[in-house]
């Protein structure tokens, strides 16, 4: 493809059209500061000294290779398959670029489609799409579907779903003057004026809660019933269209992903049949060519922006392509009973850990009566700033302290365990916060 860069008469012939004198008016809301900033950048280097600077640029963080992390709050250390690391590295598949040529994408269109079959059987439900963002943008996205699908303009959320979600769902709905509001138990909250009642499936301090009466309630209203579900959950508990939902998202940077600050993750998202056509992104679809051999392709197409533009059902782009073909690559391989084991052994982690951390003074469950997986909330003496960075001393990286997020939760960590915590980071914890919950380790 050439590159054709506008001469002067064009560029004129442009800026006449839309009534600008010149680039500079076109720009002149733009306070000056910002249209021609002094960078303060260092001299140019040679490579090899760029090299170097950049390594030691690098050398500053900290992987999660080196510590004990007990982080979780929506991104999560699992253990990444060799395969899945040789697949996306794979010339063909290295891109994120949108295979809009079926004639040349055939191998491309074939993964996505294995993806979405494979979200389907996670979820329990009957379409999927090729992929979107996050777990948060598509929860957004699905919280979109359901006022457009309605008519109607408010948004039960459960109060415990992961605060970045909710944010971003409030940002969507700001734009399109939909309220969201948030409510404990919601199935009790949710009622004929509402578009959608949304609840995560395990909810963000880790706990998991029979969601069948929610999915009714919506019903019984109306309403559009949608799942927050973590794919891992979903192998273990009974997955969300089998409740009963309308539509279940998540993050699906638990397949194959490895946590990277920035990401990338991947979005996925799964429907009802009757919902197909109020779906944003992608969707690949298996046909035949004209030869009688079966080929994929991308289908329904009028829904989106290169065909609809402003009438498209999202703003939907480019996709996470190749973070697909990550999640694919690894559900392929672990099969049902893997990842069920995966999950499995993550609880049995964290069980062991909080059994173990609640028999130390001043230790023990803020959620204590609530059913968890592989995450819980851990009530500790004093700040949990205080006590985080104690242990971060100690190489231990310990949770995230929930008053970060919830004011009201300052003497609180989130901790969660995955497959990959060993039983002597276990057993270094438990000593560590040991050591800095006498009474004179936490500086209260």
């Amino acid at each position: 493809m050439a590159y054709l860069p506008n001469g002067a008469a064009e560029r004129q012939q442009m800026l006449e059209a839309i009534g600008a004198a010149s680039v500079e008016d076109l720009f002149a809301s733009v306070p000056a500061r910002l249209r021609h900033p002094r960078l303060n950048l260092p001299p140019p280097l040679a490579e090899q000294d760029l090299v170097t600077e950049l390594e030691r640029l690098a050398a500053r963080n900290h992987p999660l290779g080196e510590l004990d992390s007990f982080l979780g709050a929506g991104v999560y250390r699992r253990y990444v398959p060799a395969i899945v690391r040789a697949a996306v590295a794979r010339p063909e598949f290295y891109t994120a670029y949108t295979p809009y040529q079926a004639e040349a994408s055939q191998g491309t269109l074939q993964t996505i489609f294995e993806f979405q079959s494979m979200i389907c059987a996670l979820t329990g439900l009957e379409v999927a799409n090729a992929s979107l963002y996050d777990g948060a943008s598509a929860a957004a996205e699905a919280v979109m579907m359901a006022v457009a699908q309605t008519g109607r303009h408010r948004v039960v959320a459960e109060a415990d779903l992961n605060p970045e979600t909710l944010s971003v769902i409030r940002t969507y709905a700001r734009g399109r003057e939909v309220e969201v509001v948030t409510a404990d138990g919601i199935g009790h909250a949710v009622g004929p004026e509402d578009a959608c009642a949304v609840v995560a499936q395990p909810g963000f301090l880790g706990t998991v809660d029979d969601l069948l009466p929610v999915a009714e309630a919506a019903r019984a209203a109306g309403a559009i019933s949608i799942c927050c579900a973590d794919p891992i959950a979903c192998a273990l508990l009974v997955p969300p269209g089998e409740l009963g939902f309308d539509i279940a998202v998540g993050d699906g940077q638990p397949l194959g992903i490895a946590p990277s600050f920035g990401g990338p993750h991947l979005g996925f998202m799964a429907v009802r049949q009757e919902l197909m056509r109020r779906m944003p992104g992608r969707l690949v679809g298996q046909t035949h060519d004209h030869h009688g051999r079966r080929a994929y392709a991308l289908t329904l197409q009028a829904r989106e922006q290169h065909i609809r533009r402003e009438k498209a059902t999202s703003n939907i782009c480019t996709n996470h392509a190749l973070t697909a073909l990550a999640a694919t690559v690894y559900m392929a391989r672990m099969g049902a009973g893997g990842m069920r084991r995966v999950a499995e052994v993550s609880v049995q982690r964290a069980h062991h850990l909080a059994a173990r951390l609640t028999r130390l003074e001043g230790i023990r469950l803020a959620e204590p009566d609530r059913p968890y997986l592989w995450e819980f909330a851990l009530r500790v003496p004093g700040d949990a700033e205080v006590f985080a960075a104690a242990l971060r001393r100690e190489g231990i990286v310990a949770g995230l302290p929930l008053g970060r997020v919830d004011p009201r939760r300052g003497d609180q960590l989130l901790v969660c365990c995955t497959e990959t915590t060993s039983p002597a980071s276990i057993d270094r914890y438990v000593a560590a916060a040991a050591r800095v919950a006498e009474p004179a380790g936490v500086g209260a």
